[in-house]
């Protein structure tokens, strides 16, 4: 047995080294599963990173409407929005959701 073992000692040590950096790559902090799970969590970070710019955006214009020079459009979508008021000659609809 002993025999055998110190005729293929190259052969078992590199078989060692090979499994060992096979397992090393595929698995582990730095691996590649590890690399796939991270990448997938990089996509919807930036999913999100652009969803939130839109956002700000739409609230720079909403912000920059309200300011020195007032829109007074916009002010009337808003009383009419918040408020529910309009003129004499329109009909102004409530729907109520009933939650049973």
């Amino acid at each position: 047995m002993l025999d055998k073992i110190k005729k293929n000692y190259f052969l078992i040590i590199s078989i060692f080294f090979i499994l060992y950096f096979l397992i090393s790559f595929l698995g582990g902090e730095r691996g590649l599963f590890s690399y796939l799970k991270k990448k997938n969590y990089l996509e919807s970070l930036q999913k999100e990173e652009i969803q939130f710019t839109s956002k700000i955006k739409k609230l720079e214009i909403k912000n920059s409407l309200l300011t020195d020079n007032l829109d007074l459009d916009y002010i009337e979508f808003l009383i009419r929005d918040k408020f529910l008021l309009g003129n004499k000659s329109e009909t102004v609809y409530i729907i109520k959701n009933n939650d049973n």
